[in-house]
């Protein structure tokens, strides 16, 4: 346990959506902040793909942090301007930590 809390050396911020209706009869979603917590960002895969005269590059992250905060695939994570959309959430066996498996999100 010690290990892991040595590596939650960065600060992200778990943001929530919230959706408001639109005058189309649908919703906009937009996101606000929720919960800054300390994080350990490991990478675990990148991808590039060439897509209609578009560039991509998907990179996947495994980010663990304290449980305790609300966390579900319908939050997402910033740490600055990176954002990282959460794929799956897991939690050890003592239910002390969350592991999140996300994607950085990219322009």
């Amino acid at each position: 346990m010690a290990d892991v809390i040595g590596r939650l050396r960065t600060r992200l911020i778990i943001e929530a959506p919230v959706e408001t209706p639109d005058s189309a009869g649908g919703v906009t979603r937009n996101y606000e902040e929720h919960a800054t917590v300390w994080a350990a960002v490991e990478p675990v895969a990148g991808a590039f793909s060439f897509t209609t005269g578009r560039t991509g590059q998907t990179v996947t992250h495994r980010i663990t942090l304290r449980a305790g905060p609300d966390l579900t695939v319908e939050h997402r994570l910033r740490h600055g301007t990176r954002l990282y959309r959460i794929r799956s959430v897991l939690a050890d066996e003592k239910h002390r930590f969350l592991t999140a498996l996300t994607e950085e999100m990219t322009p």
